[in-house]
C-alpha cells in the first residue's frame, strides 16, 4: 500500500481513498498467471503447459481484472485494520467513481461507508418535563368489567322475534337488475355478521333491523361518492335481503359466579373488580413511565449534536417494513399487491416513515452515549430478576423463558432493557416533574377515539 486518505462527509459518512504500489498488482498478476497457467486447458497444448504469453494474449484483460480486484479488497481489509474510521456492521462500502485497471499503473480507488458518528450530547441531568395526570375511574373500571362479561357471553339462537341492535345474523342477499331479476354472481347465502359491526359490503345493518326469521325484503341503497369500496362508490343498488337465523348474546350477571368462571383466582366479584383496577394503574403507571422517558430523550435529543448515519436509518426502515408486513399475517407479495391497488408503493410508505426512523435512530445513539457516561452496567444476578419478573407477568417458567432468548439469541436484549431502566430510574430521579393536564384513560392509552 503506497497511502490512504479518509475523508469526513455529512451523516456520519467517509471517503476513503486508497493507493496501492503498481509493483503489488504486477505481482499479483503474474501470480493469477502462474496458477491459470497450471490448469489451463487450450486447444494445442497438454494441460499445465500453456505459455504464459499464450494465455496473455486469450485472457489477458480479465486475468488483469482479477489481480486488480484481489488487490483492491486485500488492500481494503488491511486498511480497516489500521484505521480508526471503521464501517458500521450493516454498512458495505461501495466504490466512488470509476477505476483504471491498468497493472503498469498504481491504483488508486474511493470507497463511501458510514461509521458510528461523533456524538456530542448536550445537558440531561436536572432537566423539567410535563406529565400528565391519569386517574381511574369507576367508569374505567366498569367497560373493563363489560368486555369480561362480553367474553363470556353464551351465544343462543333466537327463536322468536326481530332482529335487535348486537344480534347475529345470518342472511342470503343478492343485487335486482332494473326489471327485479337477480344478478347471478352477487347472490351471496350464508352470511353472517353482527348487526351495527358494519362488516358488510353494502351495509346493510340498519335494513335487517326489525326483519323476522325468514323475512323477505327488497332495500334501495345509495352509496356516497367516498364509499370505502370503489365498486360502490357514487351508485345506487337494489339489494334482496332475506333472514335466516337470529343469535344474541346473553350476558352473564355480574356476580361471583362471573369472577368464579374468569379465574379460579377470584372467590367473589369484589376479587374481580379490584384486580382489574390494579391492573389499570399498573398500565396507567407503565404509560407514564414511558411518556416520561420519551419526553427526556426527546428534549436532549434536541440538545445534542447527533449525525445519523443513513444505513442505521435503511435498518430502521426496513425493521418497520417487516413489522408493517407481519401485521397483515401475509406474505410481502401479498402486502405489496395490497399496496398497488390502493396506489401505493413500499418505497411510498418508507419515504413517508424516513422523519420517524432518522428520530428513533438519534434516540438509540443517544441512550447508548448516555449509558457509556453514566458507566451503566449489569449483573447476572439483575438479569435474572428481570426474567423471573418477565416470566411472573407471561405466565411461563424461567427457565422456559430463558431457553427461549438462549435459542433466539435475544440473551443481550434483555441484558439491555435493565440496563436502559437502571440509566433512566437515575435520571428521572433528577428530573423535575411539572404537572400536565388531566387525561382520562383511554385517551392516556390512545384509544379514545
Amino acid at each position: 500500500m503506497k497511502e490512504k486518505n479518509v475523508e469526513h462527509l455529512d451523516n456520519s459518512a467517509v471517503r476513503l481513498t486508497v493507493t496501492v504500489a503498481q509493483e503489488s498488482l504486477e505481482g499479483e498478476y503474474t501470480s493469477l498467471l502462474g496458477e491459470y497457467a497450471k490448469t489451463a486447458q487450450i486447444k494445442g497444448f497438454r494441460k499445465g503447459h500453456v505459455p504464459p504469453e499464450v494465455l496473455e494474449r486469450k485472457f489477458g484483460d480479465s486475468i488483469k481484472f482479477e489481480a486488480s480486484q484481489k488487490v483492491l479488497e486485500e488492500s481494503l481489509r488491511g486498511v480497516f485494520e489500521e484505521i480508526e474510521e471503521k464501517p458500521l456492521p450493516f454498512s458495505q462500502p461501495s466504490l466512488d467513481g470509476e477505476i483504471d485497471f491498468d497493472i503498469k499503473k498504481d491504483l488508486t480507488y474511493s470507497v463511501v461507508y458510514d461509521v458510528y458518528p461523533n456524538i456530542e450530547i448536550g445537558e440531561y441531568k436536572g432537566l423539567e418535563i410535563e406529565v400528565p395526570q391519569v386517574k381511574i375511574t369507576d367508569e374505567d373500571e366498569k367497560r373493563e368489567l363489560t368486555a369480561l362479561q362480553e367474553q363470556n357471553a353464551v351465544v343462543m339462537d333466537k327463536e322468536s322475534g326481530t332482529v335487535e341492535a348486537g344480534n347475529i345474523v345470518t342472511v342470503d342477499y343478492c343485487e335486482l337488475d332494473d326489471e327485479g331479476n337477480e344478478i347471478e354472481d352477487t347472490k351471496r347465502e350464508d352470511f353472517v355478521f353482527t348487526q351495527g359491526s358494519g362488516y358488510n359490503v353494502y351495509k346493510i345493518d340498519d335494513d335487517v333491523l326489525g326483519m323476522a326469521t325468514g323475512e323477505e325484503k327488497t332495500v334501495d341503497k345509495e352509496y356516497p361518492d367516498d364509499h370505502e369500496d370503489e365498486d360502490l362508490a357514487g351508485k345506487k343498488k337494489r339489494l334482496k335481503i332475506t333472514v335466516k337465523a337470529i343469535k344474541e348474546r346473553q350476558l352473564p350477571e355480574v356476580d361471583d359466579d362471573l369472577a368464579q368462571d374468569i379465574s379460579d383466582e377470584y372467590e367473589t366479584i369484589d376479587d374481580l373488580k379490584k384486580d382489574i383496577r390494579e391492573r389499570l394503574e399498573r398500565t396507567v403507571e407503565g404509560r407514564l413511565r414511558e411518556h416520561k422517558t420519551n419526553a427526556l430523550v426527546q428534549q436532549i435529543v434536541e440538545k445534542s449534536t447527533i449525525p445519523v448515519p443513513e444505513s442505521m436509518v435503511q435498518v430502521e426502515l426496513e425493521n418497520s417494513w417487516r413489522n408493517f408486513v407481519q401485521q397483515f399475517r401475509a406474505n410481502e407479495e401479498q402486502v405489496l399487491s395490497l399496496l398497488q391497488a390502493q396506489g401505493r408503493t413500499k418505497e411510498n410508505l418508507l419515504e413517508e416513515w424516513r422523519e420517524g426512523a432518522a428520530k428513533r435512530v438519534q434516540a438509540q445513539l443517544a441512550v447508548q452515549k448516555m449509558l457509556e457516561a453514566e458507566g451503566v452496567d449489569v449483573t447476572d444476578e439483575e438479569v435474572e430478576a428481570e426474567l423471573a419478573r418477565m416470566a411472573e407477568s407471561g405466565g411461563a417458567s424461567v427457565e422456559q423463558l430463558k431457553a427461549y432468548y438462549e435459542q433466539q439469541n435475544m440473551m443481550d436484549y434483555v441484558r439491555r432493557e435493565v440496563r436502559e431502566r437502571k440509566l433512566f430510574d437515575k435520571l428521572l430521579e433528577e428530573t423535575k416533574i411539572k404537572k400536565g393536564e388531566k387525561q382520562g384513560f383511554l385517551d392516556l392509552m390512545g384509544r379514545n377515539e
